[in-house]
């Protein structure tokens, strides 16, 4: 097949309504042990080595792009890999654009530190704006300096003359100028956040995050009543998700890491998606996707009671806010995210194989395209859940009535470990 083989299949489409769904119910053959291991052996032996052991031309150049997303994925490393990387490098000039993105981009998620002096070759000639911000990423990332930052805008400036008519590279410079900043301010006040409910009078999903995606989150529930979904203790319920992409780029790229800010829940959904799996998913869109009356819910009749029509978009999203978080920053992303292009966001659960991620932070959650995934793990011997938080959550959102509202994306701060259930705790009881 061309380009993405598996990989393509991560693209959150072909989804059938969830209506009474039982946990007993759900199954996946794809996570038998049988069926892990022969796509493992496909995986680094036909994707990956055959793909890299061919001659980079015309002819095996999707081959390439193809090993390049998977190794994105799954975040494999080894001589193979970095010497399929040596050849894209060699032909940089010669490729399509899409094999250069997924070059990049695999580049990126497995060698975050090696190919600084050849990003940097690559950068000073880049005439297509995303490929240039992605390169600049990486560079800014091994080199958070003030100078490096200058040098990077000085020659954003000479490559781009337009570059401040371009959202995705308006972005940019507010990412490599202003995020290591925003990393270490704290949220507003979340009593504020969480009595904001009653103005907009449905469900909310609030999933905190930290700034650093390596480590995962927790998502808890506000009904439409402003009442927290809790357990028989009187306890909030958390559920736990990942924020990460497979290649941990910046939330304004495609592929990268979940923007915060408002997405819309649109309902839920099974989806037909091999690595995805069959646990009900929680439809999101962002503004700028799809339509407006979508993302407002004006044809439900559960419209923002507060949208003003005499308002640009941008202040009809700040308004789902209030005051004191209107003006912060984090909480725009989401919306210029949208604007750039990015889409099929949504909060899903998972079939892929934590294996391939043991030893990291956030296992044995698994990295996505972009999505908030939440942890899944599967009894390999008949292919039922054994763990599933992802269906915890919809269970949880669907336990009052009506299945549509907002979820909030929020990074809590830039702590180097998981959130925890005392921290949300102490927000709820806070408030």
């Amino acid at each position: 097949m061309r380009v993405l083989l598996f990989f393509a299949v991560f693209l959150c489409t072909q989804q059938t309504a969830f209506s009474q769904y039982t946990r007993e119910a759900i199954q996946s053959n794809s996570v038998l042990g049988d069926k892990r291991k022969s796509f493992d052996t496909y995986l680094r032996e036909s994707t990956i080595a055959k793909a890299f052991s061919l001659p980079l031309d015309s002819n095996s150049e999707y081959q390439y792009e193809s090993a390049c997303w998977a190794i994105s994925q799954f975040l494999i490393q080894s001589p193979v890999v970095k010497s399929g990387f040596d050849s894209l490098y060699i032909h940089y000039t010669q490729l399509q654009y899409s094999t250069k993105r997924a070059f990049i981009e695999a580049a990126y998620a497995t060698y975050p530190r090696a190919f600084a002096r050849r990003f940097d070759t690559l950068l000073q000639q880049e005439t297509n704006p995303k490929l240039f911000a992605m390169q600049a990423v990486y560079l800014v990332r091994v080199d958070s300096s003030m100078e490096r930052t200058m040098k990077t805008l000085t020659l954003l400036q000479q490559r781009f003359p337009g570059a401040d008519t371009l959202p995705l590279l308006q972005e940019f410079k507010k990412y490599i100028v202003f995020n290591n900043t925003h990393a270490l301010q704290q949220p507003p006040s979340f009593n504020d956040l969480f009595a904001n409910q009653k103005l907009i009078g449905q469900k909310i999903v609030y999933s905190f995050q930290r700034w650093d995606r390596n480590y995962p989150g927790l998502a808890i529930i506000q009904n439409a009543d402003g009442s927290f979904v809790k357990d028989t203790a009187g306890k909030v319920l958390v559920f736990q998700q990942l924020a990460r992409a497979g290649s941990n780029l910046p939330y304004f790229l495609t592929n990268g890491n979940t923007p915060q800010g408002i997405f819309s829940i649109q309902g839920t959904a099974i989806s037909h998606n091999n690595f995805i799996g069959p646990t009900p998913n929680i439809q999101l869109v962002m503004p700028g996707e799809g339509t407006d009356s979508a993302y407002w819910h004006s044809n439900t009749g559960l419209a923002h009671t507060v949208f003003d029509s005499t308002k640009d978009a941008l202040g009809n999203y700040t308004n789902l806010l209030p005051a004191s978080w209107q003006s912060y920053e984090p909480m725009k992303e989401a919306f210029y995210a949208g604007k750039i292009g990015r889409s099929e966001i949504i909060a899903h659960g998972t079939t892929i194989n934590p294996e391939y991620f043991k030893g990291m932070p956030f296992y044995p959650l698994t990295p996505t395209l972009g999505c908030l995934c939440a942890k899944e793990l599967w009894n390999e011997a008949d292919g039922k859940l054994s763990n599933s938080e992802q269906f915890s959550l919809v269970s949880a959102f669907l336990s009052t009535p009506g299945d549509k509202g907002y979820l909030f994306v929020i990074d809590l701060n830039n702590k180097k470990q998981p959130v925890t259930k005392a921290e949300i705790q102490k927000l709820v009881d806070a408030f």
